[in-house]
């Protein structure tokens, strides 16, 4: 179930800078499944997903973390769905597999590998992306993660994308995040203020 990648675009890096790279992206991701419920009961992820991930649909939760929305999301979308989780974490992603095997959820389909790489994706094939707190969290190939996204999804597709945080703690800054903005058709919010987005692609965007 589990695809590994340790490369993305088939750019090499500097093990140090990798590391690096990697260490400061866990910090920014990591959100302690102990608090889960502690969390819920103020970030409900059923209000985040619920507009937006519907029964028998292919959905892509890109930097899922220890997949606290990927169980809500594997619950909306039913049996006949698909849920994708990504993760650069390796463990994560080990963990997560176990969680959903001893769940009995069937339509869970893991990865360890950077969101600028999700070529295990097809073009045009998913209808929902979950892109919460990525971008600001990457070092390095958010464009290429953006440009992935646009990939994926569905014409008829959403993307919700939002920034955790602003810099020096995020590394998306206000330009950056107009620029990610014109590449896409904004359906709800969108603002710097806000950091955060419903997409869908433009006309003529493949």
């Amino acid at each position: 179930m589990r695809n590994e990648k340790q490369k993305a675009n088939g750019e090499k890096q500097p093990t140090d800078q990798v590391n690096s790279q990697t260490s400061r992206w866990l910090f920014l991701r990591r959100d302690p499944a102990i608090l889960y419920p502690i969390r819920k009961l103020f970030d409900s992820p059923q209000r985040l997903i619920g507009p937006y991930a519907k029964n028998g649909q292919v959905v892509a939760d890109l930097g899922c973390g220890s997949g606290y929305y990927v169980f809500p999301l594997a619950e909306s979308v039913g049996p006949e769905g698909k849920v994708y989780a990504v993760d650069l974490d390796q463990k994560i992603i080990r963990a997560l597999e176990k969680k959903a095997d001893k769940r009995g959820y069937h339509n869970i389909e893991a990865h360890a590998s950077s969101a600028s790489d999700v070529s295990f994706i097809k073009d045009g094939s998913v209808d929902f992306v979950l892109a919460n707190g990525l971008l600001c969290s990457m070092a390095g190939h958010r464009q290429s993660a953006v440009n992935e996204i646009k990939r994926i999804l569905k014409p008829t597709g959403q993307a919700y994308i939002s920034l955790g945080a602003p810099p020096p703690f995020g590394l998306v800054d206000q330009a950056e995040w107009a620029k990610i903005l014109e590449g896409f058709k904004v359906e709800r919010g969108g603002s710097w203020q806000e950091k955060w987005v419903v997409v869908s692609l433009k006309q003529g965007v493949v």
